[in-house]
């Protein structure tokens, strides 16, 4: 039987599935270049093309697409005040890169929800499109839209609540469609999220508090003075057109 000699060696072989952390081999100088320089945590679902440099601090001080608190679910919540977007001096294009940038520099990982707040949104001046908003969702990447859990519809007013229904399924594709849930109240709204996770702002409760009082106006039931849904009534056109008319006959 041959005797061991001093150049004789061992191999080990490790299963390419398992785990080892590789630092107790490296030397101290490799060690402490290691912790000089760490590499960056990644963990955004972006990939570099999604970010851009451009300067969006204007947008930022509008207010209209920040990250808040969490829902009871312990989804992050992006909040969207719509009267707080300039709709008409804000390009699509623009918007688009705005928002990829806000979701991959500011939202970690996991799920996450959207509360849209559609309280006295004008359409001329605050909504970019359902189209634009179709162009921009498709755009993002799978996994984010496959994170996205509920679109929380804050206030929706009758004719957003027509076009939904009526033209939602050939806008919007399927999986963004079921995921809106249209809240009429905040008091609903804090079935799923805890009061305080997310800010409210002032004109918003002042609206929830009138339509409270009006509970029909959602639906453009009762008489409307101060434009609160977002379709004329029946009874409130022809009520004033049919006065206004009656006073300028008998003027004449």
């Amino acid at each position: 039987m041959a005797t061991s000699s001093s150049d004789d060696f061992s191999v080990f072989v490790l299963a390419s599935d398992l785990g080892i952390d590789a630092r107790p081999f490296l030397t101290k100088n490799e060690r402490e270049q290691n912790q000089e320089n760490p590499e960056p945590d990644n963990w955004h679902d972006c990939s570099q093309d999604f970010i851009s440099d451009e300067d969006f601090s204007d947008l930022d001080l509008l207010q209209f697409f920040t990250l808040h608190g969490s829902d009871k679910s312990g989804n992050r919540v992006f909040r969207i005040v719509g009267k707080y977007f300039p709709a008409q001096v804000v390009s699509g294009e623009r918007l688009k890169k705005y928002i990829f940038h806000k979701i991959c520099s500011e939202l970690p990982e996991g799920p996450f929800c959207i509360v849209y707040m559609h309280s006295t949104v004008q359409k001329e001046d605050n909504s970019p499109g359902i189209t634009i908003l179709r162009w921009i969702y498709e755009e993002l990447p799978a996994v984010i839209k496959d994170r996205l859990q509920t679109v929380y519809f804050i206030h929706p007013g009758l004719r957003s609540r027509l076009v939904f229904a009526t033209l939602g399924r050939f806008f919007l594709s399927g999986g963004l469609y079921w995921k809106i849930k249209y809240v009429s109240r905040l008091q609903y709204l804090w079935d799923d999220i805890k009061k305080g996770e997310v800010e409210i702002p002032e004109f918003v409760q002042n609206h929830d508090n009138i339509l409270e009082n009006r509970p029909l106006t959602d639906y453009g039931i009762e008489p409307d003075p101060f434009h609160l849904s977002e379709m004329p009534t029946t009874a409130y056109s022809f009520g004033r057109y049919a006065e206004r008319w009656s006073s300028r006959e008998f003027a004449s």
